[in-house]
């Protein structure tokens, strides 16, 4: 059984869940790249609220990469999982090396998707960060740790799609836990969508462009009422 014709349709549903959200200035939406920025276009565009991704590397365990050892993110934010670290005992030099393998993925997608632009205002601000779904939900609580540092109001994480583990998993570490659907027997986020087609660079691209675009003339015409 599928549930979503493609990425936007399950951002469109998930946008009534989060109507509550919609038109407040001291609410953003973050969509971890690169699967989660068209569904996430759709719940900024129907709840008129500015987008941008969350760049977010996690840093696997070197013997089993799916473990995460901790988060780097945007502005450098390192994030570590002591106790996994001390469990695997992992070296310092290890923890180095991955670090730098990361922080070379993160700076080319924050030049491919950011411009390199300044990281956005998160201190005492709601923030929604959307994926397309959670299978294991490691790359959502990487990203959620390393948001905590930025000190916001409130984090939600909003998904279409996870499995029950993955959302116990995440549901503790937010202030707010959204999720359409919890389907069992899992098997993997892509079997939930009829488009589950890979998410390119340019589309990322051109779903941030649209949305700063969309924010700019909403801010002009709040300014023009003013």
């Amino acid at each position: 059984m599928q549930l979503f014709k493609d990425r936007r349709h399950a951002g469109a549903m998930l946008a009534e869940l989060l109507n509550q959200y919609a038109d407040d200035p001291h609410t953003s939406v973050l969509a971890l790249p690169r699967g989660g920025v068209p569904v996430a276009y759709e719940v900024a565009k129907q709840l008129h609220l500015p987008l941008d991704v969350w760049l977010v590397r996690k840093l696997g365990l070197p013997q089993h990469k799916e473990l995460a050892i901790g988060a780097i993110s945007l502005g450098y934010v390192k994030v570590f999982n002591e106790a996994l670290i001390k469990q695997f005992k992992v070296s310092p030099e290890q923890i180095s090396r991955v670090v730098a393998e990361e922080e070379i993925e993160l700076q080319r997608r924050n030049r491919r998707y950011r411009d390199n632009r300044p990281i956005p205002h998160l201190a005492k601000q709601t923030l929604i960060l959307i994926d397309d779904g959670v299978a294991t939900g490691a790359t959502m609580r990487a990203a959620i740790m390393a948001l905590r540092k930025f000190n916001p109001a409130k984090i939600i994480a909003a998904i279409p799609v996870g499995s029950i583990d993955a959302c116990q998993e995440i549901e503790p570490v937010v202030d707010e836990l959204v999720c359409l659907y919890t389907p069992e027997p899992f098997n993997g986020v892509g079997q939930w969508y009829k488009d589950f087609a890979q998410v390119n660079d340019q589309e990322v691209n051109e779903c941030l462009k649209k949305a700063q675009s969309s924010q700019a003339a909403t801010m002009q015409d709040q300014q023009e009422l003013a």
